[in-house]
């Protein structure tokens, strides 16, 4: 017990925190077997390996939509809304039962697509709800936690997906993640949040999307962070495409890459246990600057062609890259009103996510044209320049406020 930070004990014995996080770590564990096996599924039924990687990006476009979709967690109750998206993300999945030629295919990836787009919306509400539900003093911890779980999650859950869809095929791993839905619909409609019924809506739809978006890039303490995690997933995204050069500049086989993303993983648990800590001591800046630093150093540090040197870059990227987006959505939660906060939520997903599919696609095509130990170095150091600049506006800040500070009136 020793072991645990006293906010994380204290944040488990919070029935509506440990609900919460129950109910992360049920849908994620779905989620995450789903998300591997739909590529395998389509693979297996078409023989395509094209559309098998149109599965991840069916799964992500909904995020380029977010702002829009988030809109919709500020003008409901968020609870109702999480319970019904919940509840229908079951009833979606069941038709995945039907699938079993390349024609009934296309019916998969519009499940995919809406699978993602309601994704979206309970991120959105989630993130607006926890607010009330959670001491506002231990939301670092609590989005540290909920980032454990998740990537938690992707250790174990793949693996079991693997082994269901081999022994039943695609239909028995959606009925698995349909039964984690269901599951997870419970676990909300437990938690005990007084939410007051949202007023009439000031203005239509774009117009109250517009004003999320405002509320979030004018703030000057919520703009650099969200631009610093846009720009830190794109770059990071970018050295993750050269994981299969990497690994063969070391003289292993592509499936050496699963090895990586295991260490990463474990780093990403690790880095969720601390944040709450951490961001108590350094603040949200300089917390989501040292783990782009961090980063960074291994990102350049992968062009070192050593089994010691890439999985001790991997675990140190998997600490690193998670402390960003714990920031800027404790930042976020903390600073937007509770009216906007889904729709701000929403926003910042879009603008730090999006990046990660642009570099992903990059990548690809630059490793082909060029050495990726030099790429490596310049990701690298773009990574470090952006934890830079993170600094100095903290400093500035800083700096701006001490004079009044050292003068009191």
């Amino acid at each position: 017990m020793k072991a645990i930070p006293w906010p994380v004990f204290r944040l488990l014995r919070d029935r509506n925190a440990a609900l919460y996080l129950t109910g992360v770590v049920v849908s994620g564990f779905g989620t995450s077997a789903l998300w591997l096996v739909s590529g395998v599924w389509v693979k297996d039924l078409t023989g395509s390996d094209g559309l098998a990687a149109l599965c991840t990006a069916a799964l992500w476009a909904p995020t380029l939509a977010g702002p829009v979709l988030g809109t919709l967690a500020d003008r409901v109750r968020r609870k109702p809304l999480l319970i019904c998206v919940n509840l229908g993300l079951a009833g979606l999945l069941l038709s995945l039962l039907t699938v079993d030629s390349p024609a009934s295919v296309r019916l998969l990836f519009a499940v995919l697509l809406v699978y993602g787009a309601a994704g979206v919306v309970e991120d959105a509400a989630n993130s607006a709800l926890v607010v009330a539900a959670v001491d506002p003093a231990l939301l670092g911890d609590f989005n540290g936690l909920r980032m454990t779980a998740r990537e938690g999650m992707k250790l174990v859950a793949p693996l079991t997906g693997a082994a269901l869809y081999t022994a039943y095929g695609g239909p028995g791993v959606a009925l698995l993640d349909a039964l984690t839905f269901v599951l997870a619909a419970g676990v909300c409609a437990l938690l005990r949040v007084r939410e007051e019924r949202p007023g009439p809506a000031a203005g239509n739809w774009r117009r109250q999307t517009a004003e999320g978006v405002r509320l979030l890039w004018v703030h000057p303490v919520l703009r650099p962070l969200v631009r610093a995690g846009g720009a830190t997933m794109c770059l990071a995204s970018l050295g993750s495409s050269l994981n299969y050069a990497v690994v063969d500049a070391v003289g292993h086989s592509p499936a050496y890459v699963g090895v990586l993303y295991t260490v990463q993983g474990v780093g990403s648990v690790a880095v969720g246990l601390v944040s709450g800590p951490a961001l108590r001591r350094l603040g949200e800046r300089r917390f989501a600057g040292y783990g782009i630093a961090l980063t960074g150093v291994a990102v350049a540090v992968r062009a070192v062609p050593c089994d010691i040197s890439l999985l001790t870059c991997s675990l140190a990227g998997g600490l690193g890259l998670p402390c960003v987006l714990i920031a800027a959505h404790t930042a976020v939660q903390r600073e937007i009103p509770a009216a906007a906060l889904g729709r701000a939520t929403a926003t910042a997903d879009t603008l730090m996510f999006t990046p990660n599919v642009i570099g992903l696609t990059a990548g690809a095509a630059l490793v082909e044209l060029v050495d990726h130990r030099w790429l490596l170095a310049v990701l690298g150091g773009g990574l470090l320049a952006t934890a830079g600049s993170l600094a100095q506006r903290s400093a500035s800040r800083t700096a701006a406020r001490s004079p009044s500070d050292a003068n009191p009136a």
